[in-house]
């Protein structure tokens, strides 16, 4: 077993933690309309749920609005009712035939502290996620040391670098996290 390796598995599963972590933090609402909120929604086209990234351009031609224009004009029934049944988004699209357009809504103090609920939940995923890779990697480490493939001192030293990536990589999470927190609490 290579040390390297071991910590280049780690910083491979790491990176993938973050990266699904920045992803779904910007699916949090922060007051202002972004193309990420709804992308990812799946609608029901060509007898095949999709997502409306691959149905639609999406656009937000001002703070307060996000404007879905779909490729196929006969699918923007269901985009709309695809919209208006995620209810984690709570919004209410409104079509006139050529394109969606949902007004988003100032969010009120409770619905702010709901958002700022979720974040703590999306980090407590994210740390999970960090948990599971340490304990691999340590894993990986123990094993090595029992089959006499590293000594005593190397393995300490393997897993004290360990110890600073998850760190580095949990400081990451928290900075971001606090950065969407007052990002969503400014009225």
């Amino acid at each position: 077993m290579n040390p390297n390796e071991v910590l280049n598995q780690l910083k491979t599963k790491l990176k993938a933690v973050r990266e699904h972590f920045d992803e779904e933090i910007k699916k949090l609402r922060t007051g202002r309309a972004h193309p990420n909120m709804v992308e990812n929604i799946m609608a029901e086209a060509y007898g095949t749920p999709m997502p409306l990234l691959q149905l639609a351009t999406i656009t937000t031609p001002e703070p307060q609005l996000i404007q879905i224009s779909p490729f196929d004009p006969s699918n923007i029934q269901a985009i709309a009712q695809a919209i208006r049944t995620n209810e984690s988004l709570g919004f209410n699209p409104v079509d006139d035939g050529r394109v969606v357009r949902i007004q988003i809504p100032p969010l009120t103090e409770e619905r702010r502290l709901q958002i700022v609920k979720q974040l703590g939940e999306k980090q407590e995923e994210a740390f999970i996620g960090m948990r599971k890779a340490r304990h691999d990697a340590i894993d990986l480490v123990d094993k090595a040391k029992k089959d006499k493939q590293i000594g005593e001192d190397d393995a300490k030293r393997i897993e004290k670098d360990i110890e600073e990536e998850i760190n580095s990589c949990k400081t990451d999470i928290e900075s971001a996290s606090k950065l969407k927190e007052q990002e969503i609490l400014k009225v």
